[in-house]
């Protein structure tokens, strides 16, 4: 007997939909069931589109939800990172898990099944933010998989003691050894965090994912390291183990030097994540005339052979004050932002947003779906993959470990008359699941 059937699953664009069958958490088969199927449970997709679950590979819990508290008046980086800095000294564990359970519920309704999480770890704060994110890996896991990173957001020289924390952070239990490349004093300083948090790294067995390159331009060389990681990379010997967030002063270089750059983080084994929320609103804050875009060159990263992903980053606070967790929504922001309007290009976002996103946190073998895999899915409220983005759809279902952990069902109709037909349109627009957002109409009329 099955847990879990999804008939008429459609996994693949030109392709007849197929019968997903899940056994113990994992998928049993993908194709087409012989009938009557023994299952606990079933579901009809009828024609749905179904994906992998997906994954946030760079989101702050434990800053999520500040900026009812402290907004931050300019704008600005070095604004965030003040604002923060002042209400990190009044953290606790109940205050940091609440914010935290509240937007990471938000993310598995709709559709995510793998969390990266960025708790900071520093002298202001301690490891309060580190520990609720522990906690939250294991008291969650029946919702969701929690990686947990030390992330030094005040630097580590810069902050005098940051070092012994990151160390005791990973002797706890993180996953993952954090790096904020441009917090520091000097480039020679940014070098050296550049080792230190690569060194922990090897000491560990841990992956690294630092935060690099977060700038409108490369005139500060703090902000114009990522070549320099990626050779470091290699010294390490940390290939397919260093992940990079923002690099938005990348885009800023001239078309030779981006190449050259591109080039190195392929050949070292470095991915990218691009965090365009975040990067749009902060960047561009003293252009008075043609306003950069400030968001990693992703295209080129792609094309360059770059594992390039995509993650909401910060959730209602002094960097970003927008999101709902929703990876849907900030594939359509980074589609709207990077020129990336085609079908094929819709593609590329879905695959950053499960594939590659499963490659940048290490979770690719036994990721996706065929027999074997992890049954992490979702069914999505659309007919056709073309139309993930742009159709914003509900996330019917959203399967962990083969068990459905989320639910989305609605029904609307629009009232002025006399059924008006559905003129071929098969699934349309609809409302997320996310928690948080007003349930406005966006189609004429839903079966």
């Amino acid at each position: 007997m099955y847990d879990l059937v999804l008939r008429r699953a459609l996994i693949a664009e030109g392709r007849p939909p197929v019968d997903i069958a899940v056994a113990g958490g994992t998928i049993a088969l993908v194709g087409e069931a012989t009938w009557p199927v023994l299952a606990r449970e079933t579901f009809d997709c009828d024609g749905l589109v179904v994906v992998p679950g997906f994954i946030e590979p760079h989101l702050h819990l434990d800053k999520a939800l500040l900026d009812s508290v402290a907004p931050n008046p300019e704008g600005t980086l070095a604004g965030a990172i003040e604002v923060t800095g002042r209400l990190k000294r009044e953290f606790t564990h109940a205050s940091v898990r609440a914010r935290a359970l509240q937007v990471l519920r938000w993310a598995v309704a709709n559709g995510t099944t793998l969390i990266r999480a960025h708790p900071d770890v520093d002298p202001i704060g301690g490891l309060t933010g580190l520990d609720v994110m522990l906690e939250l890996r294991e008291s969650q896991r029946h919702l969701v998989d929690l990686q947990v990173v030390a992330f030094p957001q005040e630097g580590i020289e810069r902050a005098p003691g940051t070092h012994d924390l990151l160390r005791e952070a990973l002797r706890r239990g993180a996953d993952v050894i954090g790096g904020c490349a441009y917090n520091e004093a000097d480039l020679d300083a940014s070098r050296r965090h550049i080792d230190t948090v690569l060194g922990l790294a090897v000491e560990f067995g841990v992956p690294a994912d630092l935060h690099a390159d977060f700038a409108d331009d490369t005139s500060d060389g703090r902000f114009a390291l990522a070549g320099a990681i990626a050779e470091a990379t290699r010294r390490h010997g940390l290939g397919g183990r260093v992940t990079l967030g923002h690099v938005t002063s990348l885009a800023a270089c001239p078309p030779a030097e981006r190449a050259e750059v591109v080039a190195l983080l392929a050949e070292a084994g470095v991915a990218v994540v691009a965090l365009p929320a975040t990067d749009l609103h902060i960047g561009g804050r003293g252009d008075a005339r043609a306003v950069r875009r400030g968001v990693a060159p992703v295209r080129e990263l792609l094309d360059g052979g770059v594992v390039t992903a995509y993650s909401s980053n910060n959730v209602r606070n002094a960097f970003t004050p927008f999101g709902n967790a929703d990876m849907l929504d900030i594939g359509l922001l980074l589609a709207q932002t990077c020129h990336m309007g085609s079908p094929s290009d819709t593609a590329r976002i879905l695959r950053m947003a499960t594939t590659e996103a499963a490659r940048v946190t290490g979770v690719h073998d036994g990721y996706g779906i065929h027999p074997g895999a992890r049954a992490d899915l979702v069914v999505l409220g659309t007919r056709r993959h073309a139309d993930v983005l742009t159709d914003r759809p509900d996330r019917r279902l959203v399967v962990k470990r083969g068990r459905v952990v989320a639910r989305t069902v609605r029904t609307t109709e629009l009232l002025d008359g006399p059924d008006v037909p559905d003129a071929g349109v098969s699934g349309g627009p609809s409302v997320s699941g996310a928690p948080g957002r007003p349930a406005a109409v966006r189609r004429a009329r839903v079966a």
